[in-house]
């Protein structure tokens, strides 16, 4: 698995920025409520068993501890997908228990390594993890078409300008309560937007 697919096929710039910061992607934890039309819920983003496809795919670039493949993931899916602790930790022990990674004791840190084996593993499941990869690349992407992609565009301008501002300016800034007010006013705006919409053009939910 080279070339073209070792960037994964997604860029850096959505679904709300690059690598997820600040802003969880909707298959991330804070993601709540039903999914976005055409998208999958966020438990169901990859299907039972697929997900150590993906992670072992991870390793074989490069040995990892856990928290890096849980951040290495945020990253290659743009931020779309964040996954937890509890999907990722026990997934690395059953690549363990199948020997297809070893654990090698870095400052204290366990870090993983793909074996051989877990190479096999991945050339002989290529074509499937190809599939994994295609489907969700598919799905991430349906996520941000049309005028979703615009509010995602104008969300992580707001969110970036407001941070980088707030944070230069400290936690005493006298301008941060009348910033709160924006953001307050600009979210009661977005619901007046949704509650205005003509009858018959709400979103089914899945």
């Amino acid at each position: 698995m080279c070339g073209k697919r070792d960037d994964w096929g997604f860029g850096a710039g959505f679904p709300f920025g690059h690598g997820g910061r600040g802003w969880q992607g909707p298959w991330g934890s804070a993601w709540v409520g039903s999914a976005p039309r055409g998208a999958r819920r966020r438990s169901q983003l990859f299907e039972s068993g697929e997900v150590k496809f993906v992670i072992l795919r991870l390793l074989k670039e490069k040995p990892r501890h856990g928290y890096e493949v849980i951040r290495a993931l945020e990253e290659k899916f743009g931020g779309a997908y964040t996954p937890s602790a509890g999907t990722v930790y026990p997934t690395l022990q059953l690549l363990e228990d199948e020997g297809y990674v070893r654990v090698v004791e870095t400052e204290g840190k366990k870090v993983y390594h793909v074996t051989p084996e877990g190479e096999r593993y991945l050339e002989e499941h290529r074509d499937f993890l190809d599939e994994i990869l295609d489907r969700v690349r598919e799905t991430v992407r349906g996520f941000t078409d049309g005028g979703i992609g615009e509010v995602q565009e104008a969300f992580a301008h707001l969110a970036g300008t407001t941070f980088k501002r707030t944070w230069r300016g400290g936690p005493h800034d006298p301008a941060l309560r009348r910033v709160a007010e924006i953001l307050r006013k600009a979210a009661a705006d977005v619901e007046a937007a949704f509650a205005r919409r003509e009858p018959g053009t709400e979103t089914p939910q899945p």
